[in-house]
Parts: structure tokens; C-alpha cells; sequence
């Protein structure tokens, strides 16, 4: 038997990866994590069985005690809530689906208790990933990818010799925004913005496919995942969403990982790696699919994910102020209270005003995450 933790148990990966424990009656769940959805949280522990359970807030964990007052399970709340659920000492498994910075210390609480990683959390790699890589390394921690396109990359790097990457192809779908120009994207609202082609993921998610800044966050991660310098990480967009990723060798030879397009595969994979287990669901049919395409990534008019090559370049606590920046626009962009292109314009100019720190600790980071939102808001007065 073996038992996960999950960070982010109501959302878009938490929801999946509970699937796939219904699927397989040999994963347990230990202790469970969401933000405010009560009521999904009183049913998943109902299903599910967890021995502890944190919500964000202190209000939403005292509702979800009464709803679950008749159960064998401890509710607690807030960071210090998140901490214990990562370091809960049944579970052999953190699955870090939680969304924002705030996964960092129950990322580095799980690894100091020497639980496996399975990474869904971006930001934390983004951000920190000069402390979280050490200490893993340290600890004999393994991080598995459970991201679509850095699990494609970890598959197509198994048995082979690391120090032969040529480069790293990291793919993107090009979001509903493929193809548009700058007069175009001036016009696009949060509803178009949600309208992804291929893949069924969160709303913040969504929207930074949808700008291109999820596939910059996703090559800052890479670089750390991986220890590939950021010239060796290219980024393709590939409309069908069939090749999740590849990796090129020296020898010229590419090793890509294909599938449909569904996160409970990269999920399933981080869970029982190295075994492979039988999954239902679409499979690929190369006959009705006809033609795989490829083309360069807009950049000009998608900044977002020029700007992310300049704060990986720059390095230190830059990332984490492009990360920031970027969560901050397009929260105000949900709001309704900013168009789309003045996403990649905040970040741009929060970048513009940030003194760099080079070796940022956990506290530099947030407080470069405070100082981001801060400017943000003066911006906005």
C-alpha cells in the first residue's frame, strides 16, 4: 500500500490524482489540503478516509470540522496547517498541486522528511529552486515532474546518459491566442482567454497558456528539474498537444513522449515510478490525427515568454518578481480590471524596477513577492 498527501486536493491536479487513486486500491490517502472549497473537501474526505485535513483559513477549517464532527480526522488550517499535511508521517508521497508560491515551505517540510516530490507546483522550482534542488539532492529526495511536459522529458531521458542533451524541446499548444497579433489580443477577454483548444486545466493556468507565460514559467522549472542550462531549452508550439515534450541528443537522435492529451498520465507516471500501470481512457490514433505540426513560438507578440528568458538569465529573486507579477495581472485581469496585453506590460515593468538579490532565502522571497504586489497596486491607484 502505498500513501499520498495531497496539496490542493479540490483543484484541477488534486482532483485527478484522486481519480486515479479510485483507480487503484493499493494508493491510500494519508492527509488531504484545499483552499476554501468546503463542501468538495467534506466529500472527499467522506470518499477517501485521510487522517488529517487543512483548509486555508481559519473559518473554512471550523465549518469543515462540524460537516465532518461524525469522522476519525483532524482538521487544521493555515501555513502551519499545510506543514503538517506535508510532513504528515503516513504518507510516502507529496503531491504538490497547490497553486502559488505558497507551496515552497511545505515543498522543503516534505523533503526534510525524505518524502518523495511529485511536483505540480511550477512556482516553487520558478522561485526556489536554488534552495529546493540542494536539499533534495541533500535529503536523496526524488522530485518527479508531474507536469505534461516535464514528465514528457523525464520519460525520454530514462536510460539514457544526461551529459548527451543537445537540447531540450519543451512543447506548447500555442493556447486559443495561436496566431493573433498585438490589435487582435487588445481585444480578448477573460471568457476568450478560457477557451483552451486541447486541454481542460484551472482558470490561472488557462490564462497564462493563453499568454504564454505558463511555457516560460515551465522552461525556468525545466533548467532546475533537469540542470540544463536555459540556451539548451527550446520552445516549440505544437498545435495538437500530442508530443507533450522531447529531448535531443548529440548524436542527433530525438526521444519524445506522446499521448493524448490528459494529466492523469503524468500523474499516474510520478505516483508509481518507474512501474507503468494499465490506465483507461482515448488512446492515440495516428491514423484520424494524420499530420503532427511545428512552429515557432511568437514572441513579439507574446512577450510573456520573452520576459520569462530574461528573468531566468538574470536569475537570483528575479523569476520570483516575473512569477508574482504575472499572478498579480492576472488575478486584475479576472477582475476585469486590466486587458489581456497589459499582463505581459506589469510584468515587464515590475521586472524593470526590481534590485536583484542573488541568492534570495525563503524570507527574500516572499517579501520580493510582497514588494511585486505592492508596486502592482500603486500602479493601479
Amino acid at each position: 500500500m502505498k500513501k499520498i498527501a495531497i496539496l490542493g486536493s479540490t483543484g484541477s491536479i488534486g482532483t485527478q490524482t484522486l481519480e486515479i487513486v479510485r483507480q487503484n486500491p493499493d494508493l491510500e490517502v494519508a492527509a488531504l489540503s484545499a483552499g476554501s472549497n468546503v463542501e468538495l473537501m467534506e466529500k472527499q474526505i467522506r470518499e477517501f478516509h485521510p487522517r488529517k485535513a487543512a483548509m486555508w483559513s481559519e473559518k473554512a477549517a471550523a465549518d469543515l470540522a462540524g460537516r465532518v464532527a461524525d469522522l476519525d480526522v483532524e482538521i487544521v488550517y493555515g501555513m502551519e496547517g499545510l506543514l503538517e499535511i506535508a510532513a504528515a508521517e503516513e504518507a510516502e508521497i507529496l503531491v504538490t498541486a497547490i497553486v502559488g508560491m505558497i507551496g515552497i515551505r511545505p515543498t522543503i517540510a516534505a523533503i526534510e522528511q525524505g518524502k518523495t516530490i511529485a511536483l505540480a507546483n511550477k512556482e516553487t522550482l520558478v522561485t526556489a529552486g536554488h534552495l529546493i534542488m540542494p536539499l533534495a539532492k541533500k535529503h536523496g529526495v526524488s522530485i518527479l515532474p508531474v507536469d505534461s511536459e516535464h514528465s514528457a522529458i523525464f520519460q525520454s531521458m530514462n536510460g539514457e546518459n544526461k551529459e548527451r542533451i543537445s537540447k531540450i524541446i519543451l512543447t506548447a499548444s500555442g493556447g486559443p491566442f495561436r496566431g493573433k497579433k498585438r490589435e487582435d489580443l487588445a481585444k480578448m477577454t477573460i471568457e476568450d482567454a478560457l477557451k483552451h483548444p486541447n486541454w481542460s486545466m484551472g482558470k490561472k493556468v488557462t490564462i497564462d497558456s493563453a499568454s504564454l507565460v505558463n511555457k516560460g514559467l515551465e522552461v525556468m522549472e525545466a533548467g532546475w528539474l533537469f540542470d540544463v542550462p536555459l540556451e539548451k531549452i527550446q520552445v516549440v508550439v505544437h498545435p495538437q498537444s500530442i508530443v507533450h515534450s522531447a529531448v535531443e541528443y548529440e548524436d542527433g537522435a530525438i526521444m519524445a513522449q506522446l499521448g493524448v492529451p490528459d494529466m492523469k498520465l503524468p500523474i499516474q507516471y510520478a505516483l508509481f515510478y518507474p512501474d507503468r500501470r494499465p490506465m483507461p481512457g482515448k488512446r492515440v490514433d495516428l491514423f484520424a490525427l494524420g499530420q503532427l505540426t511545428f512552429e515557432r513560438p511568437d514572441t513579439d507578440t507574446f512577450r510573456g515568454l520573452a520576459l520569462a528568458y530574461e528573468a531566468a538569465k538574470t536569475g537570483g529573486s528575479m523569476p520570483t518578481v516575473y512569477n508574482a507579477a504575472n499572478e498579480k495581472a492576472v488575478a486584475l485581469f479576472v477582475e476585469r480590471k486590466i486587458g489581456f496585453l497589459q499582463i505581459p506590460e506589469l510584468i515587464e515593468r515590475c521586472m524593470g524596477n526590481h534590485k536583484v538579490i542573488k541568492n534570495p532565502s525563503v524570507e527574500e522571497i516572499l517579501h520580493a513577492e510582497a514588494e511585486t504586489y505592492e508596486l502592482i497596486e500603486q500602479v493601479m491607484m
